[in-house]
């Protein structure tokens, strides 16, 4: 399998972040079974994300797919969202979760959430949504401070500022419930966990690679969870509570 380099043969997805050596490769996946399989809603946000400047945020297409599956196959009904953008991810948790799910969807930013509420409120799941707009840190601490919030959750995806990581998870490990899966995005970041600390990389990759290499070594040391590190989309690790 040939490395490519330069843009040709790369793939042309706005916000493309696969770590499969072959461009052609991933696009096989995407055609073959993510783009046939994927709803419409989804398919006119992605379209309608790819629009906007900051689409580099969004998460992929395959990766929608997988949190979709993954919900449905632990029988997620409340979940949570830190890091919303235009809602993708969103979007795809919501059309998992039954009719009476709910999912805690916080960001900082209202007016990318509302670009795609449209496209959620029109697939009729925006009902299970509960917006706030604001740091997620004051939140969970609320939380924690009652109790009745330990150990509710079945599932919480993290796809936000990587530098709080360590302290999303510090809280979350007593939210979600035993048995429960906490999902943090972008744990192999471009790639870059593994390059030389003089390789060239782009400034904001640069800035959040060590916060990120930071959050990989204490979660396969955290004894209370079991993970796994997949290689789809830009990397998700998956965290389920053990104690």
């Amino acid at each position: 399998m040939s490395v490519e380099t330069g843009d040709q043969g790369r793939h042309q997805e706005v916000g493309h972040k696969s770590l499969l050596q072959s461009d052609a490769l991933y696009q096989y996946i995407l055609e073959t079974s993510v783009y046939p399989r994927e709803p419409e809603a989804m398919k006119e946000l992605r379209e309608l994300t790819a629009k906007h400047p900051w689409n580099i945020m969004t998460s992929s297409a395959d990766e929608g797919q997988f949190l979709n599956m993954l919900l449905k196959l632990i029988n997620a009904k409340n979940t949570m969202e830190i890091g919303v953008y235009t809602g993708y991810s969103l979007l795809a948790t919501a059309l998992a979760l039954p009719e009476d799910g709910k999912i805690l969807a916080m960001d900082i930013n209202r007016d990318n959430y509302e670009l795609g509420l449209p496209i959620i409120e029109k697939a009729g799941v925006a009902h299970k949504i509960d917006f706030k707009e604001g740091p997620a840190l004051p939140v969970l601490d609320q939380m924690i401070e009652d109790a009745k919030y330990h150990g509710t959750f079945d599932f919480i995806f993290v796809d936000a500022d990587k530098d709080n990581y360590i302290n999303y998870h510090k809280r979350l490990i007593d939210l979600v419930k035993v048995g429960g899966v906490i999902g943090y995005d972008n744990t192999l970041w471009n790639g870059s966990v593994v390059a030389p600390p003089d390789a060239p990389m782009r400034k904001y990759v640069r800035y959040y690679r060590d916060f990120v290499l930071e959050l990989n070594k204490a979660l396969a040391a955290d004894p209370r969870i079991e993970i796994c590190m997949l290689p789809v989309g830009d990397g998700i690790t998956l965290c389920r509570r053990l104690s």
